[in-house]
């Protein structure tokens, strides 16, 4: 048996300028030597939406590999960690290849992410799944959103890895309404936006729910944002830049910009707080 040995350990805040108003996720900032069984059960233990593991790089490009879970599964990507674990492995003295830009390796491939005035943003990966929902699914989460179908201006999936699927309503204060009963999608990584009024602070609301993952309500989800974001703008339903307010109804207050370059890459951007330095025996 591998005696534990001591390691860099952080806790950082993504998506809100008010510390522990956002999303918290753990960071290991050296996780050779962990097995896949010691990292699945380090995440069960902090019972945060993830926890994730800084490894050495395997391909040229890479400054890093991230692996990331939640309490109950691995993910092969996942937005508000890789901000918080691209914050911390600076802040631990990473130096990147390059000045201006981190580059991420992780299961679902290499993830850019940009440095610029103190805020990090990443570049949204490749959707793996998208199109509209078949009726019988989106019947389910209907039912399970309490709402009715009229209610549903339209629904994608928006699929970087995670699984995500989204339902558009018709305004921020619905999306904030909604009481989920998650027992009839107990399989389902699903969300639902809606717009503010003219003149708010944020364009949108998300709400963003992974009973699979063991998360009943995400505070602010990153890799949700990023596929939203890219099915909106592609679509033409939002100009390039818009705010989105997540994390209401759990007490939390973050805000989420999310940015469509003329070439079309969209870019995730939020503030990033380190809030526990230290070290974890494992």
């Amino acid at each position: 048996m591998t005696m534990p040995r001591t390691r860099a350990f952080v806790q950082a805040d993504v998506f809100s300028t008010t510390p522990y108003r956002g999303n918290p996720v753990a960071v290991v900032l050296d996780g050779t030597d962990v097995t896949d069984e010691e990292m699945q059960h380090l995440a069960r233990w902090t019972n945060l939406s993830e926890t994730t593991f800084v490894l050495p790089a395997t391909v040229p490009e890479a400054d890093y590999r991230l692996r990331i879970f939640t309490p109950q599964s691995e993910l092969p990507f996942a937005g508000h960690p890789t901000l918080g674990s691209a914050r911390a492995w600076l802040d631990g003295g990473g130096v990147p290849r390059h000045a201006d830009r981190i580059v991420q390796q992780c299961a679902a491939g290499l993830v850019t992410v940009r440095r610029g005035d103190g805020v990090l943003s990443f570049a949204a990966p490749p959707l793996v799944r998208d199109g509209a929902l078949d009726d019988a699914y989106l019947k389910e989460v209907v039912a399970a959103f309490g709402i009715g179908r009229d209610r549903v201006l339209a629904h994608q999936w928006v699929d970087n890895g995670p699984g995500w699927a989204v339902l558009r309503l018709p305004t921020a204060e619905e999306v904030l309404a909604l009481e989920p009963d998650l027992s009839l999608i107990p399989d389902a990584m699903v969300g639902a936006i809606g717009a503010y009024s003219a003149g708010s602070p944020h364009d949108f609301e998300m709400r963003t729910f992974a009973p699979r993952c063991g998360v009943a309500e995400d505070p602010a989800c990153g890799s949700m944002n990023a596929a939203v974001g890219q099915w909106l703008t592609t679509a033409g339903t939002v100009s390039s830049t818009y705010r989105v307010s997540q994390g209401a109804r759990v007490g939390r207050a973050a805000t989420i910009e999310v940015t469509a370059d003329a070439d079309g890459t969209v870019w995730v951007s939020g503030a990033t707080t380190i809030c526990i330095r230290g070290t974890i025996a494992l």
